[in-house]
């Protein structure tokens, strides 16, 4: 088939283009201008921001693509200027989204396969939620009660657009090479220097997914009839109590210490309080049966901190 990725030059977009050519499917990578000499090896490259609507219509015509992937996010930024980051990121989820349906849809695709997030459910109910729990959308915290709304209308969007198919890919925390959970990256550095400990009971429940199998269900996703929303996961949530301290061995960093969960928010931020005392896990039986998907490394313990 003829697959356009937009977000080509990111964390799972980058190796997906090259699992998607090696499928024997024709890839074009969509990119800005500015990451041009970040381009994976493809069979042709668009320039266009998601942003500008017009130069997406053009580009996305050009490349005449039977299925879109929407990998797009500012994350990158994240280590520089987290604000600025997750601000963009709303936007390429919300106006970049609506222009890149736009874009399919005249271009003459059929499909339309985007990314998600599986840590945005509310946290009420069971420990591990399927697709059907309700979004946090009215967090009490401002940036996530923004960011969460922004994945509702991503989900829309894909989900409501007459004349394509859609599948929203919900991907767990992702670790490897790249991601925030590598060695180098922001949250491996805290953890290395001691500076993420752990709120008490650590009962925040957290699902993981390798880089390798977020590429590896975006592939079943586009090969694939099934459409709606799929948490794309291990098969292991774990407790932060469980997974911070190996985490930490792991890395060969010093076991984090514990401090009384009422001062978490403000000694870590709001995000990190919630995901380590109250976020809920996502289970993957429908994308296993859906998609016909499933972890390479089921448990985070193949493979978290190690590169």
């Amino acid at each position: 088939m003829r697959v356009l990725v937009a977000g080509a030059t990111g964390v799972v977009g980058h190796p997906l283009v090259g699992a998607l050519r090696a499928r024997g499917h024709e890839v074009s990578a969509l990119v800005r201008q500015e990451s041009r000499d970040r381009v994976p090896e493809a069979d042709a490259v668009v320039i266009a921001d998601a942003l500008d609507r017009q130069a997406l219509l053009s580009a996305v015509s050009a490349a005449r693509p039977e299925v879109v992937v929407h990998q797009m996010s500012a994350l990158r930024l994240l280590r520089d200027d987290p604000p600025g980051a997750f601000a963009l990121t709303a936007r390429l989820r919300t106006e970049g989204t609506a222009n890149l349906v736009a874009a399919a849809r005249a271009a003459g695709a059929r499909r339309l396969v985007a990314q998600s997030i599986a840590f945005a459910a509310a946290p009420a109910g069971d420990p591990v939620l399927d697709e059907d729990a309700p979004l946090y959308v009215d967090a009490p915290d401002a940036g996530w009660a923004a960011t969460v709304g922004a994945v509702a209308e991503l989900e829309r969007l894909v989900l409501s657009s007459e004349g394509l198919t859609g599948a929203v890919l919900r991907y767990g925390t992702l670790y490897g090479a790249g991601t925030a959970y590598a060695r180098t990256g922001g949250t491996g550095q805290r953890v290395l220097a001691g500076k993420l400990p752990l709120p008490e009971g650590g009962s925040g429940i957290m699902s993981f997914l390798h880089v390798e199998d977020a590429v590896g269900a975006a592939v079943a996703a586009v090969e694939s009839e099934a459409t709606g929303l799929f948490h794309v996961t291990d098969d292991e949530p774990a407790p932060a109590a469980q997974w911070l301290p190996h985490y930490a061995r792991v890395l060969g960093g010093p076991p984090p210490r514990t401090i009384p969960a009422a001062l978490a928010p403000r000694l870590l931020g709001w995000f990190m309080a919630h995901q380590l005392t109250a976020s809920r896990g996502a289970a993957n039986d429908r994308a296993r049966t859906a998609l016909g998907w499933k972890p390479l490394r089921p448990s985070w313990r193949d493979g978290l901190g190690q590169e």
